[in-house]
């Protein structure tokens, strides 16, 4: 069994605009002391919502392998080893596609004539601060960077005696991957459009092929209309934990910066209520 105050809560969604971060943000502010954690490192924007000053910037650094061209007997020994392609033999001589390497540091291993080293690229930053009880850390990756993978990795070496609610990437790429590694339950986010069904459908079926435990907030919802998120959930048996109505002023505040669970008692308590849930089916497990 977990200890509640050490749960990490993934969040995710289909598709960008969903709710994904304002469910997060909220999430971890109603809970009081607890880690906000954005893994959505090509467009954090919990962050917004914390209005305190950042407090430390760490730089992420991967290493990449440069070749040594008088040592190298063009044995391709190294590009026949590379799965990623991030090697070719070019004119006779070995070139790095840095946009491709994955930083394994194999070539450098297999070189028989050690002509391979590596050097430190920076691919983006942590940034951290601290707000309302929430500690607050937000991976940033470089526009330009293919892969984001590391920052992720070590934005989830955190360790903490409080729960953590990591906002991740939307969608179902290698980087959503790596964000729910390690989570003890998972949200998905969704929108009851045919877009948001089909794209929520992609994360079920993620989470269903990592068996990973979660439960479903439904976002921007009309009462009076049909729920086709909530119809997906009911025939598929699968829990929903709350439902966010559309509403002129809660969207206003979002796009104010505004963390509604501060200032709405209603979705403060939602929010704990959220979480409570998750906290009686992580001990039940």
């Amino acid at each position: 069994m977990v200890p509640s105050n050490s749960i990490r809560i993934a969040v995710l969604s289909g598709k960008g605009g969903t709710g994904k971060t304002t469910v997060s943000v909220n999430l971890a502010y109603a809970i009081g002391n607890s880690y906000y954690i954005d893994c959505d490192i090509e467009e954090p924007n919990g962050n917004l919502f914390f209005k305190s000053d950042i407090n430390n910037i760490v730089d992420i650094k991967v290493k990449i392998p440069i070749i040594n061209h008088s040592l190298c007997d063009g044995c391709r020994k190294c590009v026949d080893f590379c799965a990623f392609n991030a090697l070719a033999y070019i004119n006779n001589r070995v070139k790095v596609i840095e946009e491709l390497c994955h930083s394994c540091g194999g070539c450098k291993i297999v070189c028989p004539k050690n002509a391979i080293s590596e050097v430190d690229k920076l691919i983006g930053f942590i940034k951290t601060k601290e707000e309302g009880g929430v500690k607050v850390l937000t991976g940033e990756l470089i526009p330009g960077i293919p892969s984001g993978t590391t920052i992720i990795k070590e934005l989830l070496k955190t360790k903490s005696d409080f729960p953590q609610i990591i906002d991740c990437p939307p969608g179902t790429a290698c980087t959503v991957m790596e964000a729910i590694d390690g989570a003890d339950y998972c949200i998905i986010v969704g929108e009851p459009t045919i877009f948001g069904l089909a794209n929520f459908k992609m994360v079920h079926e993620l989470l269903s092929e990592f068996n990973l435990k979660f439960g479903v907030v439904i976002n921007k919802y009309y009462p009076n209309d049909k729920n086709i998120i909530e119809n997906y959930c009911l025939d598929n048996n699968l829990k929903i934990l709350a439902m966010i109505p559309y509403d002129n002023k809660l969207a206003k505040d979002i796009s104010n910066g505004i963390i509604i669970s501060s200032n709405n008692e209603i979705y403060k308590q939602l929010f704990k209520d959220i979480y409570k849930n998750i906290e009686r089916e992580i001990k039940s497990l």
